[in-house]
């Protein structure tokens, strides 16, 4: 099923990015699926897919980095491990030995919005693993010890992650730059000295409060009965008490009036940058249209910024862009390694130089359609696998609180036109609007003075 549905949908892509952007798309994507909620406010997406005998369990609660507090960032982080630290029901180690034992795979991811967990099962291993979710959302074992050694664990992976990576240092610095009152700004790994700080009762209270029945998304997909499934999950969660949520308050962040810059010295060879603006969040109108701004200007080896200054200039080894698009506001990214030796200066003003022409030339008909299609091909790529599909579930219900928003996705990429590409362009990505974060390798030479804004050649 799901197979005949994807190729139809990828031949469809292709004729209508050429012909008719006016067709809609959003009746080849839709699947089938059981929306419920219980009374303890646990929402349920069920979608039976019975292509293969698998099924894919995610468990996704509303709590991510913008939930703390100052002086106490990477607790959501902290708890994406120690919901693998067991409970009485289910010890340390145990939980893994279940999943292994019954051929499936398992993981969790932590955002700026939510905290997400999943497995990947054979059929007939439902009634387990629901046991196992439900028991950890409320029944989570707080050991000094094993609290202690995952501290440490966190604290390591923040090293390997952020202070030993060029790239985890310039998207930090990004999000210190580009955010400076709203919670987008901190980390989500946190700080070394709030994973320190972070005590005993500010972990069981942040767990009391959040991962509740009311805070959570369950998405299961695959080879299931929806009746004998509906019937395991009251079963495993209906006596699960709510909780009272408080009211998700941040300071919004102004808008950016002059360009900001942050430089960091490190122990590399090579120079690096990022420059970035602040953009719409999710589900927005112009969200869709600089995620085909960012394809044009740096996605692959066609792009714009590629051809100047990868293969043209020669003074890159590679650069690519995205927008990125949390829940609250989102962030419009650039990010160029340059080689040893090279100006990064000069690379700079050429990247200016190529959102200057964005902002005042309309992109060519040729360039919207391949960004099209390949934004749209990658979107249906990801929903091959029940896995997939259960993500994209759990992703829009959990932002949106409406699963069905994942549908209408190709329909709103379509209809994105140049002009469209342009507005957008002038909109979001004007000079004194950037955030710009270097990174130089020690004892490289002061930068050459720049304002930046070398644009129009």
């Amino acid at each position: 099923m799901f197979r005949w549905l994807s190729l139809s949908l990828l031949i469809a892509v292709s004729a209508q990015a050429e012909v008719s952007p006016k067709t809609s798309l959003a009746d080849q994507m839709r699947i089938e699926v059981d929306k419920y909620q219980l009374p303890n406010g646990l929402t349920v997406l069920l979608h039976e897919d019975h292509s293969a005998p698998l099924i894919s369990i995610h468990q996704w609660f509303r709590v991510g980095s913008s939930h703390e507090k100052v002086g106490r960032t990477g607790m959501a982080h902290f708890f994406e491990h120690l919901m693998f630290k067991g409970t009485p029901k289910y010890p340390k180690n145990e939980f893994d030995r279940q999943i292994q034992a019954n051929g499936g795979t398992n993981n969790a991811m932590t955002s700026l919005d939510y905290t997400g967990y999943y497995e990947n099962m054979p059929s007939g291993t439902l009634d387990l693993i629901l046991d196992i979710e439900a028991d950890r959302m409320r029944n989570l074992n707080f050991d000094p010890t094993e609290i202690k050694n995952e501290r440490e664990v966190v604290k390591e992976e923040r090293r390997y992650r952020v202070e030993n990576s060029v790239f985890g240092y310039l998207h930090e610095g990004v999000f210190e730059t580009v955010f400076r009152v709203h919670p987008y700004r901190w980390p989500v790994v946190g700080y070394m000295k709030d994973l320190d700080a972070t005590s005993m009762e500010d972990l069981k209270e942040f767990y009391r409060v959040f991962y509740a029945p009311n805070n959570a998304v369950l998405v299961i997909t695959g080879d299931f009965k929806s009746g004998a499934t509906k019937s395991l999950i009251e079963k495993h969660y209906g006596k699960i008490p709510s909780q009272p949520l408080p009211e998700h308050k941040f300071d919004p962040e102004p808008q950016q009036k002059s360009q900001r810059s942050m430089q960091l010295v490190k122990d590399v060879q090579s120079p690096t940058f990022a420059v970035a603006y602040q953009a719409p969040p999710a589900g927005q109108d112009d969200a869709y249209v600089l995620d085909l701004l960012a394809n044009i200007l740096g996605n692959g080896s066609s792009s714009r910024l590629h051809k100047q200054l990868v293969y043209r200039q020669q003074v890159a080894s590679s650069i690519s862009a995205w927008n990125y698009t949390p829940l609250l506001s989102g962030v419009f990214q650039i990010f160029c390694s340059v080689k040893p030796g090279m100006n990064m200066e000069s690379a700079i003003n050429t990247t200016f130089n190529e959102i200057y022409k964005m902002r005042n030339r309309l992109v060519s008909e040729d360039e919207l359609k391949k960004a099209k299609t390949q934004v749209m091909i990658d979107y249906i790529d990801s929903l091959k696998t029940v896995s997939g599909k259960a993500r994209a579930l759990a992703l829009n219900e959990v932002l949106f609180k409406d699963y069905t928003m994942m549908f209408k996705d190709l329909d709103r990429y379509n209809s994105v036109t140049a002009e469209q590409i342009k507005a957008a362009a002038e909109k979001y990505l004007q000079t004194h609007q950037a955030a710009i974060v270097r990174v130089k390798p020690q004892g490289a030479p002061a930068p050459v003075k720049s304002s930046g804004s070398s644009e129009g050649a």
